[in-house]
């Protein structure tokens, strides 16, 4: 009886500020209050997988492939707090809110894919490019179908291609001929997409070249 009463609306306005209070902190890299806004939501009765998905799709909006990791440990709390239950579920759930909260943020998935579906809206009806046409009988490929398509593993063999990144030199174009200049995704100086900033950069210049990632001293 001594005991406050929460005011938390599973279906209410209270629940959606909350939840909201709880993303915007894990955003903004603030652990504390990442973790504060979690314990405010158990206590509260909050379900604990809608806290699970949320963390999930945190870790792809948010954190992305500036640490790819951040996923994994996302779905990896989802199923422990499912295995184990409550009350002991809030230790994977807090697991993954400090983990996700205090890695580097990115949101280049989300904008990549967005900036890619306002294309497809204007060219959902454009044919495949014939290179990049499966072929699986002689007509097809009489008809033109794969043709002088370029199988990417013996391109990266002839090119002595190694280490963590494949060659920045582009095969082929693998767009829509009227999207063939497009650029969707671009990453940010953030985390593991730092490498990927140079590395794409050097994809996309007009003059083919190996990538060096300063990183390792690799010539790629």
């Amino acid at each position: 009886m001594q005991r406050r009463v929460v005011s938390y609306d599973k279906k209410g306005d209270n629940h959606y500020d909350v939840i909201s209070a709880f993303i915007k902190s894990v955003r903004g890299s603030d652990p504390d209050g990442a973790v504060y806004w979690l314990a405010r939501m158990i206590d509260a009765g909050e379900d604990p997988l809608f806290i699970a998905r949320r963390l999930v799709i945190l870790a792809s909006e948010d954190i992305g492939l500036a640490d790819s990791r951040g996923i994994s440990v996302a779905m990896a709390a989802q199923q422990a707090v499912h295995f184990v239950g409550m009350p002991e579920g809030f230790y994977p759930l807090a697991h993954a809110t400090l983990y996700l909260a205090t890695a580097p943020k990115s949101n280049t998935v989300g904008r990549a894919y967005k900036a890619a579906l306002a294309d497809v809206e204007q060219t959902r009806n454009d044919p495949v490019p014939m290179n990049l046409r499966n072929a699986p009988t002689g007509l097809m490929r009489s008809l033109g179908y794969g043709r002088d398509y370029k199988y990417a593993h013996d391109s990266y063999r002839d090119k002595g291609a190694r280490g963590a990144l494949p060659p920045a030199e582009r095969l082929e174009a693998y767009l829509p001929d009227n999207l063939r200049d497009r650029a969707y995704f671009e990453p940010t100086e953030q985390g593991e997409e730092a490498k990927l900033r140079a590395w794409i950069d050097a994809r996309r210049d007009d003059e083919p070249k190996l990538y060096d990632d300063p990183q390792d001293g690799v010539e790629r």
